[in-house]
């Protein structure tokens, strides 16, 4: 095959997959797919990941890491843990949302979220009201002392990101964020409306 017709069908089947890629990401992808590896053979008796098992589980590590050092930068700003970061930015960001959307935002259980929420009540970090058209929904604001602690605390969680981050370039960053995000846009929109239902069920949806 004349290897100008090649480079256009690798490009057009990059772009089918990732429509918002660029030419630096399909480069970087090429390589990828050159120095891919041979597929882990599990020795005798031992349990070994497969390809998509061992993604997740680099993700969760990096995930409980993040964690781990997230929490201890937020040591004085007012939160307990970086879940309660992410609560009180998402009623920032989002001005008066309904505490379940709030809850649900931040992929928390109800319960532990209401949980949360009352702590962070107590703390004088939020407070919440009856919403005025439906006296049944409520709605969270930011007070005064939660906006000054989550600008505090924005600084702190930003220095542990570029602390776990900077090894790697903007380049490196921008194409691990577009392949992932289809990942969580999948599930974003299917976690809360699946969470009574069986794995098997789970399963079966997720893979048609």
């Amino acid at each position: 095959m004349n290897k100008t017709v090649e480079l256009v069908k690798l490009w057009g089947d990059f772009e089918m997959q990732y429509s918002e890629g660029t030419l630096e990401d399909f480069f970087r992808y090429q390589l990828a797919e050159k120095v891919k590896g041979a597929p882990t053979v599990a020795p005798e008796g031992k349990i070994v990941p497969d390809i998509n098992g061992r993604l997740v589980i680099l993700l969760r590590r990096i995930g409980k890491f993040h964690m781990l050092y997230s929490n201890k930068a937020l040591e004085g700003t007012d939160l307990d843990q970086i879940e309660e970061f992410g609560i009180l930015v998402t009623i920032y960001n989002m001005g008066n949302p309904i505490k379940s959307e709030t809850i649900y935002n931040n992929i928390i259980e109800i319960s532990s979220g209401t949980n949360m929420l009352i702590r962070m009540k107590k703390r004088g970090l939020v407070a919440e009201y009856a919403d005025q058209d439906d006296k049944r929904v409520t709605r969270l604001k930011v007070t005064p002392k939660g906006e000054e602690t989550v600008l505090l605390a924005k600084d702190k969680v930003l220095q542990v990101a570029h602390m776990m981050m900077h090894n790697l370039s903007n380049d490196d960053k921008q194409l691990v964020i577009q392949l992932l995000m289809p990942v969580d846009k999948r599930f974003s929109g299917k976690f809360q409306k699946q969470k009574n239902k069986s794995f098997e069920e789970i399963y079966k949806e997720n893979m048609q």
